[in-house]
């Protein structure tokens, strides 16, 4: 019972329906103390049912439910470490060893998919968290996230797999079990992959289909033509695929001082950033952006201009929306104005410290940013773009990381033997300093798992997804 005794601390209902998957993932999150990378609401950092709604729209899952490999990278997007099991790929005996794996400690919690109908219940699939294992009797105890229907019960694991092995007749596939842990670090600490804006479906294919098959033109000879070739059809809205994560608060919570907490979340951020920049692809991103003229159809997007009062902006709206637990809706936010200071915090090294007051409706409210990095002589609210010197995440360094996370085999179409092995060598993650390895490894996964969601194929391939 060593996992029940955290999980219980997080036992929820669920809020719709068909939320089981989302309460029980959202759950098993919490209970694994996984840093969400925002804020749900007020200050608190933790995971409700409606931030998981990056594999699917959450007005499908309402409507519907979620499969069972949908919920297996919704798991793997919130950046907890999964291994999934469908009852065809596995064993009753594995079952067994797995489940008093987890209830002998409390690093890891298994989800269950299974068919209500086996235990003689009333409904159809569903997914709970198993909240303990009886080795005398053989059974397990289902913590039921319906709770308006039924409360925590035993069942024998026998019959568990039996309700398990049932086909969802959705996918046409077995259904099965998540084994949940939490990483050796959070993953994403700095940029991630977001499907909110319903281009990335283009952007996903763009990325995964057509840049294999642009960079195989015989006229590729170097990698400056390379990133031209890659960024001269971009789909339209491509600034809304991948972002920046920064560490938003209330203006009203914050101060000059950053907690232990925002502190060591903003080191880590400026050391992938760091990294990033050290790295040779960088380089050439830097040079190509430099390069690219007003006449460029995508030079306004791709100029590499210091534009963190624009960015800043934005950041401050979602935070906005974050903050106020509305992150997603329809409801939005426009910032009205932003300020930009550089602070000694905790007689520190500088931090920047974006301020907004943003505007919905009739209400306002005010809202800080820390950016990962900052320039030295900023120090005045207002200052324009042509001030800053300094290192903030800015277009270069995130189509860089773009870049290292598309899959290697990407560029295995280029016909120039020398540029092709000059590519895999600025791409190859084998020699990143391992917290940029981790960063960019968990970028690829988002990205194979949003090409699997948009191909509809993701219940066909549970195996680990490429690195």
């Amino acid at each position: 019972m060593e996992g029940f005794y955290r999980l219980i601390s997080y036992f929820q209902t669920q809020s719709e329906p068909a939320y089981c998957g989302l309460a029980s993932l959202s759950m098993v999150l919490n209970a694994l103390a996984i840093d969400p990378g925002r804020k749900w609401k007020g200050p608190w950092r933790w995971f409700d049912e409606s931030m998981l709604d990056c594999c699917e729209p959450l007005e499908k899952v309402k409507e519907k439910g979620i499969s069972f490999g949908k919920l297996v990278c919704l798991a793997h997007c919130a950046g907890a470490k999964v291994q999934a099991f469908r009852t065809n790929q596995s064993s009753l005996d594995d079952f067994r060893k797995f489940v008093v794996r987890c209830s002998t400690s409390d690093d890891c919690h298994i989800i269950s998919s299974y068919h209500r109908a086996t235990f003689k219940q009333t409904g159809t699939g569903h997914f709970s968290p198993i909240g303990g294992y009886h080795a005398g009797r053989d059974m397990a105890l289902i913590l039921d996230v319906a709770r308006f229907k039924y409360p925590p019960h035993w069942v024998p694991l026998r019959l568990l797999w039996e309700a398990m092995e049932s086909v969802d007749e959705a996918t046409r596939q077995c259904r099965g079990f998540l084994l949940i842990s939490r990483p050796h670090r959070d993953p994403g600490l700095l940029y991630t992959l977001s499907c909110k804006h319903e281009s990335w479906v283009k952007v996903a294919k763009y990325l995964m289909d057509d840049v294999p098959n642009l960079v195989k033109t015989d006229d590729v000879k170097d990698v400056h033509k390379v990133l031209s070739v890659v960024f001269s059809s971009l789909p339209s809205h491509f600034g809304e695929f991948i972002k920046w994560i920064a560490e938003v608060r209330r203006r009203e919570d914050g101060s000059q001082n950053l907690s232990l907490e925002e502190n060591g979340r903003l080191s880590l951020k400026e050391e992938v950033l760091k990294q990033v920049q050290e790295t040779g692809l960088f380089k050439h991103v830097v040079a190509f952006l430099s390069s690219l003229t007003l006449c460029c159809r995508n030079a306004p997007t791709l100029s590499n201009e210091n534009n963190l009062p624009d960015i800043a902006a934005t950041v401050c709206c979602h935070g906005a929306e974050l903050l106020s637990g509305t992150f997603g809706s329809s409801e939005r936010y426009c910032c009205q104005e932003t300020c930009i200071r550089c602070l000694r915090a905790n007689g520190d090294k500088p931090i920047t410290l974006v301020s907004g007051t943003v505007v919905n409706g009739s209400s306002e409210q005010g809202v800080d940013v820390l950016v990962p990095s900052c320039p030295t002589k900023l120090n005045c609210c207002g200052s324009g773009p042509s001030n800053c010197n300094g290192i903030y995440p800015a277009g270069n360094d995130v189509l860089t990381a773009l870049l290292l996370a598309l899959p290697p085999e990407t560029w295995r179409g280029i016909k120039d033997e020398k540029l092709l092995n000059e590519m895999y060598s600025l791409v190859s993650t084998e020699n990143l300093p391992i917290l940029l390895q981790e960063e960019v490894l968990h970028l690829r996964r988002q990205l194979h798992l949003l090409k699997k969601c948009q191909e509809n194929k993701v219940d066909e391939d549970l195996g680990e997804p490429l690195c």
